[in-house]
């Protein structure tokens, strides 16, 4: 609370005290009349508990502060007041057009997309003479925001260190300046929170509990694991890039000559496309060995090249990279890139510039089962699938994927797919079959079914129940 940067995200696992920091920091100016705050979550729904909590906070903290159920929103003795707000779908941030905030609080920020996040930096202004304005932020790992809150607060650099973004200004004479705007990650586990480990001792062994993921983002604070990953068996272990065991990603080297290379690509425009060139080696694995990410900055915003320029720029590559120089190289595309809509098809303008496509099987739930059995490792710990570390843009987007709320079994599109996509037409166009594991290896549980043993380790009664499914023995 101490911090004075322009935005500040707290938080990472639970019982960090989150919600209270948030409802605290802000009353720090409702003693100024004109003072509006606002904090948000994704749902209206998901506030009661806020609001409940802010009755506890609020009317001990200010004698004569009254709460408009109608509204939404606290008024103070002065005349500030603090709203409670949801942001359910991106057009929703037009409900705030024309408002002026002086404090903005996202609890759970990892619910939302960078546009409705960064949408309020323009509703974060003064109402009047002697206020402050600042955003901040409470959340956990995991949800469709995880990918852009981790790129932004966690990864640039150490916890409890600023981190100061440029941004050019051009005023109405012409001339421009520049001007910078800080935030900082603040990490909290329960560890923190010395009240309520009194209050509850057996809070850490419920979270403790949790399965593997959960426990790690939420007892930990890990940004690399958490619930609702859907590429779950991901692993970036550095001490693996040379020797290629137990990791996905891996250190480049030069391509054999008589390796197959393939390109796949997503087209984008607003959104990013996304171009991944391929090498297939005689066992079938594939190595990602390059790419071109249209992105701007901003996370999931296209850089809005033509497919003019997106080929030229192909064939560029394939000229000065040496391991694609000189090769035949298939192209893989999503079948509408030739929809004509009107007008010359993408796919039909590529190929005036000398890149052609193959149309791919775009089917979403083969594909993403395709991409499971690749990224799956043998008894050896090695992968079917593995990613060139310079291919930075695949490393940041492809663990932060999520499962959509309504298609359970597919990705959440609303991310940053588009990556995963153009990798998704590439394994429909190699597929391989899933990697069994050894037939009769059981999982063998005590009378107590919370305590779990393996053979070499358990020496007490054991009993186990066995079924037949497909041929196969499934122990439970």
């Amino acid at each position: 609370m101490r911090r004075l940067e322009d935005e500040a995200l707290y938080g990472g696992a639970a019982g960090g005290g989150k919600s209270d920091c948030a409802l605290a920091e802000a009353l720090r100016q409702i003693n100024i009349p004109h003072y509006r705050g606002l904090i948000l979550r994704k749902t209206y729904p998901q506030l009661s508990e806020l609001i409940d909590r802010s009755h506890e906070i609020y009317g001990a903290a200010c004698r004569g502060a009254v709460y408009n159920e109608t509204k939404h929103f606290w008024h103070f003795p002065s005349g500030a007041k603090i709203y409670f707000g949801s942001l359910a779908h991106l057009d929703d941030r037009y409900n705030y057009q024309g408002k002026r905030y002086d404090f903005i609080d996202f609890d759970e920020l990892t619910q939302f997309t960078f546009d409705e996040y960064s949408y309020l930096f323009s509703r974060n202004r003064p109402n009047g003479p002697g206020t402050r304005c600042y955003m901040r932020a409470q959340a956990n790992p995991g949800g469709i925001g995880h990918g852009w809150v981790k790129e932004r607060f966690v990864t640039p650099a150490p916890p409890l260190t600023t981190i100061w973004e440029s941004v050019k200004v051009r005023f109405p004479d012409g001339h421009e300046e520049i001007r910078k705007k800080s935030r900082i990650f603040v990490p909290s586990t329960v560890f923190d929170n010395k009240i309520l480990l009194e209050n509850d001792p057996d809070y850490l062994t419920r979270l403790a509990s949790l399965p593997e993921a959960e426990r790690a983002a939420l007892l930990y604070g890990d940004w690399n694991s958490f619930s609702g990953q859907v590429f779950t068996e991901w692993k970036n272990e550095p001490d693996g890039y040379l020797d290629r065991a137990s990791t996905h990603v891996i250190s480049p080297f030069k391509i054999p000559r008589d390796w197959k290379v393939y390109r796949s690509f997503d087209w984008g425009y607003s959104r990013p496309f996304s171009v991944g060139w391929y090498a297939e080696d005689s066992d079938g694995v594939l190595y990602r060995i390059r790419e071109l990410y249209g992105c701007t900055s901003t996370p999931n915003e296209g850089v809005r090249w033509e497919a003019a320029k997106i080929a030229a720029e192909i064939k560029r590559i394939e000229r000065e990279d040496e391991n694609l120089s000189g090769r035949a190289i298939r192209g893989i595309a999503d079948p509408a890139i030739y929809q004509k809509n009107g007008g010359e098809s993408i796919g039909g303008i590529m190929e005036k510039q000398g890149v052609y496509w193959d149309r791919a099987d775009n089917s979403r739930i083969a594909g993403k089962q395709q991409i499971h059995n690749r990224l799956a490792f043998d008894g050896a710990g090695r992968p079917r699938l593995y990613i060139f570390s310079t291919c930075r843009q695949f490393i940041r987007t492809f663990p932060c994927l999520v499962y959509d709320t309504v298609d359970v079994e597919d990705v959440d599109t609303s991310g940053e797919d588009h990556i995963y996509d153009e990798l998704r037409y590439m394994c429909m166009e190699r597929p391989v079959r899933a990697i069994l594991k050894p037939r009769g290896e059981a999982l063998l549980v005590r009378a107590d079914p919370l305590e779990l043993y393996t053979p070499q380790k358990s020496s007490y009664p054991l009993r186990a129940r066995f079924s037949e499914s497909g041929g196969r023995n499934t122990f439970l």
